[in-house]
């Protein structure tokens, strides 16, 4: 990276993100008020978004936990907590897992869940 900013459409090329995608993780959540994610770009006084390397490193991050590999894996929130936290908690989040892998009802309750969830998100 030449350039100390880029503009949307760059790191959306650079990261293979959409820039839907990027503005909405860098908007405010309506039902709190607050930005979804800190520090994901900066702006200009009119509202353009640039985006310095730290910026990206961030959004770099934050799209290993939404798609690693091209799955789902946690929800915006999961992750805004993740992001937000120096030390994330993932030994919570990995019992939780394994507590759904014990119970079939509930592996297969689970599994139903995130079906219809891909079906309603195509």
């Amino acid at each position: 990276m030449n350039k100390k900013y880029l503009n949307i459409s760059e790191v959306s090329e650079l990261l293979d993100l959409k820039e839907h995608t990027i503005r909405y993780w860098d908007s405010i959540d309506p039902n709190t008020n607050l930005l979804r994610f800190e520090g994901l770009s900066t702006k200009s006084r009119a509202g353009t978004r640039y985006f310095n390397r730290e910026n990206i490193l961030k959004l770099k991050r934050l799209k290993k936990l939404l798609y690693d590999k091209g799955n789902n894996n946690y929800s915006v929130l999961l992750a805004k907590e993740i992001m937000s936290s120096k030390k994330p908690n993932f030994s919570s989040i990995e019992s939780s897992k394994l507590s759904i892998l014990e119970n079939p009802k509930k592996t297969e309750k689970f599994n139903q869940i995130l079906k219809n969830m891909r079906i309603l998100l195509k």
